[in-house]
């Protein structure tokens, strides 16, 4: 999956994993910063991080992840009701075999989504089908942004370009930043 493939892929399960999770524990989206999902399960409060996969991050935004981690928790502990606070990187797909990080769990694919819905196949009862068809999808999204770049690279290539196929600088930086310049060829761009 590209990088936007994976942004829209991800903020639509972690949608999905907050309104399961509102169903069946009374979750809810968390307003501290860096963290998705709020709820109580069994007397203890969790605080989660939705990601899309296991290898979502690099070790700056791990310590980012584990510092917003640091502050929901002293916030809530705070709250008289929330004694326990146990913090959890949720990945919406994956494995992960060690789950305890020592600061917070780390649950990914079919354990995460038990764990927020205490159904044990909602993984491959939902969440893995909606993966194929996201797949399919982005099949169908891939061919029609190919034919977007071919017309655009036809466009740069017919009106910015020389005969021997170098770019004529003094051409486009005059359509880029010219007060007057006429915008023809983009409209070749929303015609085809």
């Amino acid at each position: 999956m590209s990088s936007q493939e994976e942004t829209i892929f991800g903020t639509f399960l972690e949608g999905l994993a907050i309104f399961i999770c509102q169903k069946v524990h009374n979750g809810r989206k968390s307003s501290s910063e860096g963290i998705d999902l709020e709820f109580e399960k069994d007397g203890i409060a969790y605080l989660v991080a939705i990601k899309s996969g296991p290898n979502w991050g690099n070790s700056q935004q791990i310590t980012k992840m584990l510092d917003n981690f640091r502050k929901a928790k002293k916030i809530l502990r705070t709250n008289a009701t929330a004694r326990n606070v146990v913090a959890v990187n949720g990945c919406c797909y994956g494995r992960e075999t060690v789950k305890d990080k020592g600061e917070y769990l780390k649950l990914c694919g079919e354990s995460f989504w038990h764990f927020i819905s205490d159904i044990p196949t909602l993984y491959t009862d939902i969440v893995e089908p909606v993966g194929y068809k996201a797949k399919e999808w982005n099949a169908e999204f891939d061919e029609e942004y190919a034919k977007v770049q071919n017309r655009f690279t036809r466009i740069i290539l017919e009106e910015f370009c020389t005969a021997d196929d170098m770019v004529d600088w003094e051409k486009l930086v005059q359509f880029n930043s010219a007060i007057n310049t006429l915008r023809k060829p983009w409209r070749k761009l929303r015609q085809d």
